[in-house]
């Protein structure tokens, strides 16, 4: 059992939804990555999702393609991504995962990453651009090593698709609440509760709804929707930590901000 699975059951116990809080790695450098991670840990984020930069991020909006591009500026790789994870986990049992697109995986190698990402600590893997039907080998390693192999579902997900996700995923399912790319929005995609009632029963794993949530009220709303364990937030995280980056006051403002998103979704006062 990993520790994305063990947190879902805890959080399942309390009557609680997870907050997942994405990061990119690198930006606006990896010490600072390493420090937001305990920031927000301290701010009560449930799991932590680390970008790893790449050239071509078909599903990332501006935001997050603009903080990709900045790490990649800094020459952040794919090894370095592993390396920050080794060193947060010396301090910190916070579920974690990795955000990569397939090339960088690729190259590296998939057995060797699959080890090198198991020892670094990691919990779990998202890769936007592997369908669970080309998954064979990267899943067979991934289970050797338990390490979560996380799958997506889309409001245009068919029935058959569906079933592969939840074949092939493990640890959860990333549900896309809208069509597109990453990135804040200020109305909610609004047949979210139709696509939600579609799915709800076919579902075996716990569903972490991301992609446009950047307000507490948006958190709370989502959160409190039938058949949805948790939430993920990026684009409002990562654009927050580009306006920040450089004051004294920079892991306060970015953390205040996330405790505010965690607040709502936990149906705190914020």
């Amino acid at each position: 059992m990993t520790r994305i699975v063990e947190r879902f059951r805890e959080l399942k116990k309390k009557k609680q939804k997870a907050f997942i809080a994405f990061l990119m790695g690198g930006d606006p450098s990896l010490k600072e990555t390493e420090s937001l991670v305990y920031e927000l840990e301290k701010r009560d984020v449930d799991m932590i999702e680390i970008g790893v930069p790449f050239s071509d991020p078909i599903a990332d909006g501006s935001t997050i393609q603009r903080a990709g591009g900045r790490a990649l500026k800094n020459k952040v790789s794919l090894k370095d991504i592993l390396d920050l994870v080794k060193r947060i986990r010396k301090k910190s049992r916070i579920p974690l995962l990795i955000m990569t697109y397939y090339n960088p995986v690729f190259k590296f190698g998939l057995q060797h990453f699959v080890k090198a990402a198991k020892k670094a600590g990691l919990d779990g893997l998202i890769v936007p651009d592997l369908t669970p039907e080309e998954s064979g080998e990267l899943g067979s390693l991934c289970r050797r090593q338990n390490l979560d192999l996380v799958f997506f579902i889309a409001p245009t997900s068919t029935f058959k698709r569906i079933e592969q996700v939840n074949l092939k995923s493990s640890g959860f399912i990333y549900g896309i609440s809208l069509l597109g790319v990453t990135g804040e929005r200020k109305v909610l995609f609004l047949g979210i509760k139709k696509f939600l009632q579609r799915i709800e029963k076919q579902l075996k794993l716990p569903l972490a709804i991301g992609f446009g949530i950047s307000a507490p009220w948006q958190a709370q709303k989502i959160g409190s929707l039938p058949g949805v364990s948790g939430i993920i937030v990026g684009s409002a995280i990562v654009k927050k930590i580009e306006e920040s980056s450089g004051r004294k006051d920079y892991l306060k403002k970015v953390g205040s901000f996330v405790e505010s998103l965690v607040r709502g979704l936990k149906g705190k006062q914020y």
